[in-house]
């Protein structure tokens, strides 16, 4: 892609994000997305292969029909009530289309088809993109209309993406599609708690994307696109490939790594608003996504597809490994002794 186009689009995401996530207003949230969906679509196309273009064009109506919607839906709230602020969002009906809206701009379930597809058909680099800087808006959309929302329909929405986030990851092939449908799991735990504790939510998104990095980055140095090329991963950076295989293991949530911080606080919180039975049931949809990354984590450091031939280490990799990738991986897997400090913050 040509530099100053690639600068524009990036400019154009920072901008879209700022704008909607510090507006108290309807058309500026919605014009930060627009301007968020319009700078993401060079990127996505950039490999100029039919699946690229695919994806483009799947990701651009499903925006384009979520940002129509949430206009609609403020556009009612304003006639019904005569809000147009993000915070006053009251009328039952924009409540609903609003939640909606957001749910098909996240990936929620039963709104998930377009995002493992747009995954699929993009490079490594604006997968990651698509999976942690594109959902902040919306959620901070969430976290802004929190008050307002429906209990029982964001708790379904939840529980059935953390449903079949774990099991439609379980039968994929490519990594891609696995982090995607890891990411709609993910979103179903962040879902869940949004209305009992906003600040939960904020802290596993951020740990989730601090995940996400480290895995894109790592896959991206490696140039792994299936579980296939994962199994032979090990023979260009060995160290990488073992640290690969925690990462994988902190998103799955498992102690005592960093990803289980968040599942354990959001636990916590459903018991105190004594809501045990969910918080059972999401807890055991987790190990739905626990056996897909034990899968992948298993392809990366131990076994190896059947060859004739021994697979040599290379002792001189193409590429050199990203200064980022230690200092995520490590934070991903030994951040859960300082969440005694996540208390002590106002």
């Amino acid at each position: 892609m040509n530099p100053q186009a690639k600068l524009i689009s990036t400019l154009s995401l920072i901008l879209g994000t700022t704008i909607t996530i510090s507006s108290n207003h309807w058309t500026m949230a919605w014009t930060g997305l627009e301007i968020n969906t319009l700078a993401i679509l060079p990127l996505i196309s950039n490999p100029h292969h039919p699946r690229a273009i695919e994806a483009t064009t799947k990701y651009f109506l499903v925006q384009a029909a979520a940002s129509t919607l949430l206009l609609f839906s403020s556009t009612t709230n304003a006639l019904l009530t005569g809000q147009w602020d993000i915070t006053q969002l009251t009328h039952p009906i924009s409540c609903l289309l609003m939640t909606t809206a957001i749910s098909i701009k996240l990936g929620l379930v039963p709104f998930h088809f377009w995002f493992p597809e747009v995954l699929q058909g993009s490079s490594l680099t604006t997968g990651l993109l698509l999976a942690t800087i594109m959902k902040f808006p919306p959620i901070s959309l969430f976290l802004l209309t929190s008050p307002s929302l429906n209990n029982t329909l964001l708790t379904t929405l939840a529980i059935s993406s953390a449903a079949l986030g774990g099991w439609m990851g379980l039968n994929q092939t490519q990594i891609r599609k696995v982090l995607a449908f890891s990411s709609i799991s993910h979103l179903g735990w962040m879902t869940i708690i949004i209305i009992y504790n906003p600040k939960l939510t904020l802290i596993a998104f951020y740990l989730y994307c601090l995940m996400t990095a480290a895995i894109f980055m790592a896959l991206k140095t490696t140039k792994t696109l299936k579980l296939s090329s994962m199994m032979t991963a090990w023979t260009k950076i060995p160290a990488l490939s073992a640290t690969l295989m925690l990462t994988l293991l902190s998103l799955a949530g498992l102690p005592p790594l960093t990803g289980f911080l968040p599942k354990w606080l959001i636990i916590q919180e459903l018991t105190k608003q004594e809501m045990t039975p969910t918080a059972t049931i999401i807890a055991l949809l987790s190990l739905l996504g626990l056996f897909f990354y034990l899968r992948l984590a298993y392809c990366a450091t131990i076994t190896l597809p059947p060859n004739s031939s021994n697979y040599m280490k290379q002792w001189q990799t193409n590429k050199p490994v990203n200064i980022l990738i230690p200092i995520l991986m490590t934070l991903t897997i030994m951040l859960l002794p300082l969440s005694p400090m996540i208390f002590t913050i106002p």
